[in-house]
């Protein structure tokens, strides 16, 4: 298995005093904030400056139970700054409430009104939603067999079999991908059963390279997919495409049909509303 290769672009984890032992971050949060955040004109550094110093804050104060990264756009809108905040729990963004409240005024001043806009991230387990797989499956996952209260969220990580030192996550990738697509209600099983399969033949084709894991949005639009897929840098993205192209096992995942003839029959293609798949590449901070 192919070791953990060090990424050209340097990663989140160096924004912070922490050391890495001590972080969360998208293999090991139960949930992941997604913040998105427009910068007024002519307040770039004043934006910057203040999105690193209240992350290391969150970092310094609150060990544990949270950690933020900040991160640029790689392509897409300029100035639009982006906060990835891990949490050990949805109770852990309760004792973060007094310092946003006391942070209010830095916000308003350093970015766009109306430009400031928050996705809530679980990852995804078997069964989630009041979905189906094979009857077996949902069974397996520890929010199935947990017996006590209240219910913990596994992370991300319990989606792969690939070891530690083969996993990208947003603390030690160059490029972090955000992904995102709204499923076919009458489909969502199938699209949740290959949005998990599609994730899992990248990280076993390219460990150490890039990983995948597969995230539900809580507290906004039902049935969206969320994708974070982790890259050593750019050039990792251009092996995806050649994966996609050359991998014949890779290939069946997304040409075989996958959806039942009393559903109407297809591929993958069918699962989501057309015109829903996004993309936004993320860059960390320096």
């Amino acid at each position: 298995m192919a070791a953990l290769v060090e990424p050209t672009v340097p990663p989140a984890q160096l924004q912070t005093s922490l050391p890495a032992a001590e972080t969360l971050h998208s293999a090991n949060a139960s949930v992941v904030v997604h913040r998105r955040a427009q910068v007024r004109a002519r307040r770039r550094g004043g934006a910057r400056r203040f999105a690193r110093e209240l992350a290391e804050r969150i970092n310094t104060e609150h060990v544990g139970q949270a950690t933020a990264f900040v991160y640029e756009e790689t392509f897409g809108v300029r100035e639009r700054l982006h906060v990835l905040l891990h949490l050990d729990s949805v109770a852990s963004y309760y004792p973060l409430v007094p310092l946003a409240d006391e942070q209010d005024e830095g916000w308003s001043e350093l970015f766009a009104a109306g430009g400031v806009r928050d996705t809530v991230l679980m990852p995804q387990f078997w069964g989630m939603y009041g979905t189906r797989v094979d009857g077996d499956l949902e069974r397996q996952s520890t929010v199935y067999r947990n017996s006590t209260s209240p219910v913990a969220l596994p992370g991300a990580r319990h989606q792969t079999d690939q070891p530690d030192d083969a996993i990208l996550h947003s603390a030690n990738a160059g490029i972090v991908m955000h992904r995102s697509g709204q499923m076919v209600y009458d489909l969502r099983s199938e699209a949740r059963q290959f949005g998990r399969e599609v994730a899992e033949s990248i990280n076993r084709k390219l460990p150490g390279e890039c990983t995948v894991f597969v995230f539900e949005e809580a507290f906004g639009c039902a049935d969206r997919l969320h994708w974070l897929i982790h890259l050593k840098d750019l050039t990792t993205y251009m092996r995806l495409l050649q994966l996609h192209v050359k991998d014949d096992e890779v290939r069946d995942i997304y040409f075989r049909q996958r959806i039942a003839d009393e559903k109407g029959g297809g591929t993958w293609a069918r699962m989501f509303v057309e015109g829903t798949m996004s993309d936004v590449a993320l860059t960390p901070l320096r």
